[in-house]
């Protein structure tokens, strides 16, 4: 049995496993696809104190090197359910395993939001993509769209500018939501145009693989499309909560509410990053987020004994 079984591998909860080995106590990370969790596609990463950049897929491999110098144990499987149990909680995977712990963290993060389109999860993969990093070479002097407005959409399509011929941003406001740098520097570039206040109405294929968008301005009503080789969708985020609200209540939108001390309703069990209810979404935020949970979880281990 472990002392403190955490439910995702992201920021929040790589350092709450560094946090819980520091104060000598078991720990199991289960993170159910690749280490990092969201910042681990960011191309470059220019906001975490003491280091002047670094790209996200560095830092989380950096993060999980540190968890396991220390001692912590790493399983990549999905947790589909967590149990109370008289010793604690079993968490139950996918793949069948199950393992015991005296607490748990949930990190759990948080998944892409899509634009519920039809023929939209059928293109994923065939010319609909949420990660440049990833895909951005398979574009290399095609025309793309990058679809959303905030900082990841931002950072995404300046990668994309430097392979692509041409990068449309579809933003559906009248203003970016991201970094005012990061929106002067894109702005500056010759291959990309910027579609304020539209909306997209629907996809165009061809031999089941994306070819355009339908669009349309949200203030004049116009109605246009654009041809496009490739889509890439940064539009939001959700959180990935609903196996586990038996344990942690969770707002109207589906984030736990736990707060700053990120306790839950249940002894034993903590939230941390951004899978919590909070105002700023950061991978600094997140850190902070597992430290603070493991910190609560010694604590509760300590005085049960």
């Amino acid at each position: 049995m472990y002392d403190i079984i955490i439910i995702g591998g992201g920021p929040a909860g790589l350092t709450a496993a560094v946090y819980g080995r520091r104060a000598g106590k078991s720990v199991l990370v289960i993170e159910k696809n690749s280490f990092g969790g969201q910042i681990a596609f960011s191309p470059k990463v220019e906001n975490i104190p003491g280091t002047i950049a670094i790209s996200g897929a560095e830092f989380a491999d950096k993060l999980v090197e540190q968890a396991m110098a220390l001692g912590a144990d790493v399983e990549l499987e999905k947790v589909v359910s967590v149990e109370k149990t008289d010793a604690g909680f079993l968490a139950h995977t996918e793949e069948g395993s199950a393992f015991e712990g005296k607490t748990v963290i949930l990190a759990v993060g948080v998944k892409h939001r899509l634009l519920g389109l039809e023929g939209e999860e059928d293109l994923i993969g065939n010319g609909l993509s949420f990660c440049a990093v990833c895909d951005g070479a398979f574009y290399t002097g095609q025309d793309v769209a990058m679809i959303g407005g905030g900082n990841s959409a931002l950072q995404e399509a300046l990668l994309l500018s430097e392979v692509c011929r041409k990068v449309t941003i579809v933003q559906n406001l009248a203003f970016f939501t991201g970094e005012k740098t990061l929106a002067d520097a894109l702005i500056a570039r010759d291959n990309v145009e910027v579609l304020f206040s539209t909306l997209v109405t629907g996809y165009e294929s061809e031999g089941g693989s994306l070819s355009g968008l339908r669009l349309r301005n949200d203030v004049t009503g116009e109605e246009t499309r654009i041809s496009v080789d490739g889509a890439f969708l940064a539009v939001g985020l959700m959180p990935e909560n609903d196996a586990f609200t038996h344990l942690a209540a969770v707002d109207e939108r589906g984030y736990f509410t736990s707060t700053e001390t990120c306790l839950t309703q249940t002894p034993g069990v903590f939230t941390a990053g951004d899978c919590r209810s909070k105002t700023i979404r950061q991978v600094v935020t997140a850190s902070a987020d597992g430290a603070t949970a493991a910190m609560a979880a010694c604590r509760y281990l300590d005085s049960i004994g």
